[in-house]
């Protein structure tokens, strides 16, 4: 297997996009070829087959690599749940919760479970493209680095710097970095790509001249600035959505540790839709649907939205007839209380919720952790809907009895899920991803906005689909890719 590892001088270079791209245009030509990131920090989550957890970019990659997910892409996940501390997902599934010198420590065991996962891949693939997080030049954190440099010595990979240029400073950004790693860590950097350009490429040549001759390492291409370009996001996410003639208008309660939020990319995408993240001390003003989204800390952040105004606006939004839809950890918010006896989430042993629902939800040690797919029962209507469940708590009580959607063979046994309230005003899940199958979207914001929705829902796996073949296409047009994927043959022979 051919290893390739793509490190940024920031965050959001573009690590993930590269992989994605470079995984398609791999796939295009027919190679086999994995993604791989060996730690992974992030909220957005996906759940693969076997029912473990990956970051949500290792998930795309595989999409673009057309490979079925699995947890051997991101052997390591890090979810803040604080600001200093994080639930540690090893092979897929979490272990503990660590304070950040704790787990400073615990990269020493934390590396062979990288080392593990990348030898399994290197039986089963052609190519292993790996991204890196944040920057290399991190000086305090180069102890024990098991996600970037630390990682590439262990297995000699070749490394691509990229820089994002937009940011400004790509040449003090690309050099600084340089400068900063050891002679042997500059020895594996092989190259360089500028991300994000925009303007007359001519104006750049003296400068991509000077890089290359002053480093002795090749400029490998210049990405230009896609423009629309939507991609499932880790981490940021894109508080400004609003559209000129909308037929429906959606505010999502932005927590502070909001999880998944790519649950709503198929509505954010849609334009017909208007979706609002309502942010801390922001009215929720007038909208047709309020969404309670999937919290990492459920109790945490349910303390805060009490401290908002949003609960009595909630409130009035339901007695002039608004609906509500809460979804995993929003769902837990709508009910009576929210127990968490082992402190799995904080140190909170009991928060009370919203008290709109009949439902009492208690955090337990094991994760439900699985794809499932059912039938939609609101109003009475069934529809198909495929999604995922990431969740630690266990929900019951009378508002359960009248449920929001049916299973169909759910791996672990359970035949239905969430609630709808008798008067059809709220409605709560665990399933993420329900937006994302357009039949089932459309029902959903029928349920919001009765017999004014007539436009057809987003298809998100299309658009995806269609956003990673232009970026492959933009990458064989801007890239040396032989250069490029020849670097990993070179470093064959040199080992």
């Amino acid at each position: 297997m051919k290893t390739l590892m793509v490190q940024g001088t920031t965050s959001d270079a573009g690590k993930s996009t590269l992989v994605a791209g470079l995984c398609r245009v791999l796939a295009r030509k027919g190679v086999s070829v994995a993604p791989f990131k060996p730690q992974n920090m992030a909220l957005n989550s996906a759940v693969t087959p076997d029912g473990g957890e990956i970051g949500r970019a290792q998930a795309l990659q595989a999409i673009a690599a057309k490979q079925p997910l699995s947890t051997d892409f991101n052997p390591i996940l890090l979810k803040p749940n604080s600001d200093t501390g994080a639930q540690v997902i090893v092979h897929g599934k979490a272990i503990s919760n660590m304070e950040a010198a704790s787990y400073h420590d615990y990269k020493k065991v934390a590396m062979q479970a990288v080392l593990d996962s990348h030898e399994r891949l290197s039986t089963c693939f052609e190519w292993c493209l790996v991204e890196g997080a944040g920057s290399p030049a991190e000086i305090n954190l180069r102890a024990n680095d098991i996600a970037n440099m630390g990682f590439a010595c262990e297995v000699s990979a070749p490394v691509i710097l990229i820089a994002d240029i937009d940011k400004g400073g790509v040449f003090a950004h690309l050099v600084g970095t340089l400068a900063l790693l050891s002679k042997q860590e500059q020895a594996l950097v092989k190259g360089f790509v500028i991300n994000r350009f925009r303007g007359d490429i001519t104006l750049l040549q003296s400068g991509l001249e000077w890089l290359e001759s002053y480093t002795n390492k090749p400029v490998l291409g210049v990405l230009p600035y896609l423009h629309d370009l939507a991609l499932d996001a880790e981490d940021a996410i894109a508080i400004e959505n609003r559209v000129a003639d909308p037929q429906i208008t959606i505010a999502v309660l932005l927590f502070p540790h909001i999880s998944n939020h790519t649950d709503f990319d198929s509505l954010r995408l849609n334009p017909h839709v208007n979706l609002r993240y309502v942010r801390h001390t922001e009215c929720i003003g007038e909208v047709d649907l309020i969404i309670l989204p999937g919290s990492k800390n459920v109790p945490g952040d349910l303390t805060f939205l009490m401290n908002e105004s949003w609960p009595d606006e909630i409130r009035r939004h339901l007695r002039y007839g608004g609906k509500v839809l809460g979804i995993c950890g929003g769902m837990q918010m709508l009910g009576q209380e929210v127990r968490d006896p082992h402190q799995v989430e904080s140190s909170a042993i009991s928060t009370a919720g919203l008290k709109l629902v009949e439902i009492v939800t208690e955090l337990g040690v094991e994760k439900v952790l699985t794809q499932a797919t059912g039938n939609c029962l609101l109003d009475g209507e069934r529809v198909s809907i495929t999604g995922y469940e990431i969740h630690a708590g266990r929900s019951f009580g009378q508002a359960l009895e009248q449920p929001f959607l049916h299973f169909s063979n759910h791996p672990l046994g359970f035949t239905q899920d969430g609630f709808i309230t008798h008067d059809n005003q709220i409605a709560g899940t665990y399933l993420h991803g329900l937006f994302d199958v357009p039949e089932a979207c459309t029902q959903i914001l029928n349920w919001a906005k009765p017999g004014q929705w007539h436009a057809n829902s987003f298809d998100l796996a299309q658009h995806r689909e269609a956003q990673l073949e232009r970026l492959a296409d933009v990458c064989e047009q801007h890239l040396n890719l032989d250069l490029l994927f020849s670097l990993a043959h070179e470093e064959d022979h040199e080992r």
